[in-house]
């Protein structure tokens, strides 16, 4: 069986405030041109379909759009709702569709039950794990403490049951959208830490042929077996060195896997300049990125005049202005921004208790902190559930 795994489109999402809906419309043109050419024989989506989860109008019409073109042509989607999108509102219609050969995937419960694809050599099981909110299905899963490892284990342990029941030879792939020890991510993915932990090892997957993820924006191998495909367009300047792709991928009669790039089309390149307002000016060595999207980061000691619309004569498309001066760390005039660059908010809170009372939290009160944030982030989760 040959299918393309996708995922992460994050339809209705801007790059610093220019628009993407165009290039996104491209791309959906794009996956449905391989999938004619390349005699594809399913779709997988591993979820993050829209940027929220109330999307734009344009959005859910281009989303459509790919749905009946995708129909059209005979070749079966699977696909799971991720962190960005609206379980509920995604899975709208999920039944009809299904009799249309598009298979929505938002449902927690429905984990251990897969959408059966058959081809010469007999069935491929598809099982879709949505995103898995550990604190708003932990007492589907029956498990004692809310942690990603928990629940992707417990549905997991459903999906190798249902597999144990079915023919001998009856091959899997997993649609899964989580964070997985040994993915790099990007500044453009959502937090999704738990007790300060936001990834799971690859062995929670053991069992299954293929593991099509979601969730990291980087196309990615993890394991022969267990990959992330990227999202199909940059979304933050830190995917500049990103090269965006697909992956086609052959499932053989013996559950061997080989997988094939296939490249995305991108608007434009990406660059992250750095130095003085006049050497960008004038380095001879940045002219192939004066049609690119750029961040510019100045290090001039005295923020210079104007800086945005002299860059802006050289590299046109500039989006995005960064002030970083040559100091020193312990510069009293280093920005707030720099000093807090790299850490997460466990981190922020613990050295303001240092810089409040002169000494860091303890254990107990590191535990109420890690507490508080996971109570927030699971609330507004939970709020977005049922917008």
């Amino acid at each position: 069986m040959r299918f393309l795994h996708t995922s992460d489109w994050h339809l209705g999402r801007s790059f610093h405030r220019v628009g993407l809906l165009g290039a996104q419309a491209e791309f959906i043109d794009h996956l449905v041109g391989t999938a004619r050419e390349r005699d594809v024989d399913a779709v997988v989506v591993s979820g993050d379909v829209y940027d929220r989860a109330v999307p734009p109008l344009a959005a859910v019409e281009l989303f459509d759009d790919a749905l009946h073109r995708l129909a059209d042509l005979g070749v079966p989607t699977v696909m799971i709702s991720g962190n960005h999108d609206s379980a509920r509102r995604l899975g709208v219609g999920a039944g009809l569709m299904g009799r249309a050969g598009i298979h929505l995937r938002t449902e927690p419960s429905a984990c251990g039950t897969p959408v059966l694809l058959p081809d010469a050599h007999g069935d491929v099981a598809f099982y879709g794990l949505p995103y898995l909110e550990p604190a708003l299905v932990r007492d589907e899963f029956g498990v004692e403490r809310a942690g990603h490892e928990a629940v992707l284990a417990a549905a997991m342990d459903r999906v190798r049951a249902d597999l144990a029941a079915r023919p001998s030879g009856t091959r899997s792939v997993v649609l899964a959208h989580a964070f997985v020890t040994g993915g790099e991510p990007s500044d453009s993915e959502r937090d999704i830490a738990v007790g300060g932990v936001a990834s799971v090892p690859a062995a929670v997957f053991d069992g299954v042929d293929y593991v099509a993820l979601g969730h990291l924006h980087g196309c990615q191998t993890l394991t022969d077996r267990v990959r992330y495909s990227g999202s199909p367009l940059p979304y933050s300047f830190s995917e500049a060195g990103h090269r965006k792709s697909m992956w086609l991928v052959d499932l053989a009669a013996d559950g061997s896997v080989t997988a094939e790039r296939v490249d995305c089309p991108v608007p434009r390149p990406l660059a992250r300049i750095r130095g003085t307002l006049e050497e960008l000016l004038a380095d001879p060595a940045l002219t192939p990125h004066e049609e690119a999207w750029v961040e510019a980061t100045l290090t001039d000691p005295v923020r210079p005049a104007d800086p945005m619309t002299r860059l802006t004569e050289r590299f046109p498309h500039t989006l995005a202005l960064v002030f970083d001066p040559d100091r020193p760390p312990d510069d009293p005039d280093v920005s707030y921004a720099r000093r807090l660059a790299g850490r997460d908010d466990q981190q922020i809170a613990e050295d303001f208790v240092a810089h409040v009372r002169g000494a860091g939290p303890d254990p107990h009160e590191r535990t109420v902190l890690r507490d508080a944030f996971d109570t927030v982030r699971a609330d507004q989760a939970a709020r977005e559930v049922a917008r």
